[in-house]
């Protein structure tokens, strides 16, 4: 049980403390041992430690270490997934102990991830944040689809929703989950990857307010309500772009689309033709992805996001040992695909050139 006769750490001391407690949790998950890192968690609150503290300086650092882990070819798919599960049970031992047991004092909240989207530890991590902050917290968890949501908003008269999106893609799902929301009065707070380094997707996607990480969500629900919505809001509204239907045409013709790319790639790019049946199989889902994304930058008309993806995509690749050097080619047969929609050739333009200059793929790229 937590201790109010636990000595006050300094600051370096804490820091240095807090560098220990990463290491140990990150010794933990990379060993696949699910009790040792809830051991951990539980000993560090029985020593004292600050619950919100090992949330987030702890359970979410060692989080955004196994992402990078796998990013870099260092931890494969499954075990990621590992890691991330026993990083969620160490999250669920964590809500267990005494110390972070709190009796709601404000209000009530709902706490979900957009329909598709399955990253659902950083709303977990959110909803554990809120309810040590005071707040009655419904977590619902990955995935949920919008109608469901709105049931439960119905049923629960949250003053709040917040929704967590990590996946870009899930953005068209998330503006429709946001719309349905503040059509029955409940304003919408947004965060995670998707919605952009410095959350600029939130604004034109009508979201009510965005938050960078846990911690600075809590903070801005604790200084004051977010503003009901306008019952008259329209999703179309927000993009008027949408309106030359080259996102909704792209996002349909998506399957087809990729079957005429991978079948012309063999003959732009050559090397291709040696490729295994695996190595064909995830090309297929590498193409489906860049569709998916390009689909997405439409409905935003966003270049960035798509050039953000594309040199993402590029540098995974290299750190797998693939060329690179597919990417140009791929773009250009799209672009061949779609030189009928401007917006598209325009996005996909702005790729291609942004993988010319991204010079960390460079040593990735045969002559």
């Amino acid at each position: 049980m937590s201790t109010s006769t636990a000595p006050r750490l300094t600051a370096v001391d804490h820091a240095e403390h807090i560098e220990r407690s990463v290491e140990l949790l990150w010794a933990a998950v990379s060993a696949g041992d699910e009790y040792a890192a809830a051991d951990l968690v539980l000993r560090l609150l029985d020593e004292g430690a600050d619950p919100e503290s090992v949330l987030l300086d702890v359970i979410a650092r060692v989080q955004g270490r196994v992402g990078e882990e796998w990013a870099a070819n260092r931890m494969s798919v499954a075990q990621e997934h590992a890691a991330t599960a026993i990083n969620e049970r160490a999250v669920a031992a964590l809500s267990t102990h005494p110390a972070a047991r709190t009796t709601a004092t404000r209000g009530r909240l709902t706490v979900a991830c957009v329909d598709g989207e399955w990253h659902g530890l950083p709303a977990r991590l959110l909803a554990e944040v809120l309810k040590l902050r005071g707040w009655q917290v419904d977590y619902l968890g990955a995935q949920i689809p919008t109608p469901h949501l709105i049931v439960h908003l119905h049923n629960t008269e949250a003053d709040a929703v917040a929704l967590s999106s990590s996946i870009p893609t899930r953005l068209p799902t998330a503006h429709a989950a946001i719309t349905a929301c503040q059509a029955i009065g409940v304003p919408v707070l947004v965060g995670g990857a998707a919605f952009g380094p410095d959350g600029e997707y939130a604004k034109p996607l009508g979201a009510d307010a965005w938050a960078p990480d846990a911690r600075a969500a809590a903070d801005l629900l604790a200084r004051e309500p977010l503003p009901r919505p306008e019952p008259d809001h329209q999703q179309y509204d927000d993009l008027p772009h949408l309106a030359d239907q080259e996102y909704t045409l792209v996002s349909r013709s998506s399957a087809s689309l990729v079957r005429q790319v991978f079948t012309a790639l063999e003959d732009a790019f050559p090397a291709m033709r040696s490729y295994t049946d695996v190595q064909r199989e995830r090309t297929a889902e590498d193409l489906a992805h860049i569709v998916d994304f390009l689909a997405t930058a439409l409905y935003l008309d966003d270049e960035e996001l798509f050039t953000r993806f594309i040199t993402w995509t590029a540098r995974i690749l290299v750190a797998r040992g693939v060329p690179a050097a597919s990417l140009p080619p791929t773009l250009d047969l799209l672009a061949r695909e779609l030189k009928d929609f401007s917006r598209a050739v325009r996005i996909i333009g702005a790729g291609t050139r942004a993988l010319s200059t991204d010079h960390s793929t460079a040593a990735g790229n045969p002559a």
